[in-house]
């Protein structure tokens, strides 16, 4: 099962299934292997401890 995390700043939701190709993580890459220093590509503030886990897939 794919799933989200949300950046708590601006919103920002990073999808496991499309991944995020412009930061150089192709769509199926889990959230689990980012990096420790993965920072939210959107706003550039938080960083991937303060990524909130969603329930639901986003749309």
């Amino acid at each position: 099962m794919m799933r989200g995390y949300q950046c708590p700043d601006c919103g920002y939701v990073y999808d496991e299934q499309r991944g995020e190709p412009h930061e150089g993580y192709a769509a199926g890459t889990l959230w689990a292997d980012l990096p420790e220093s993965f920072t939210c590509p959107d706003c550039a503030v938080r960083e991937k401890a303060d990524f909130i886990e969603l329930s639901e897939q986003p749309s």
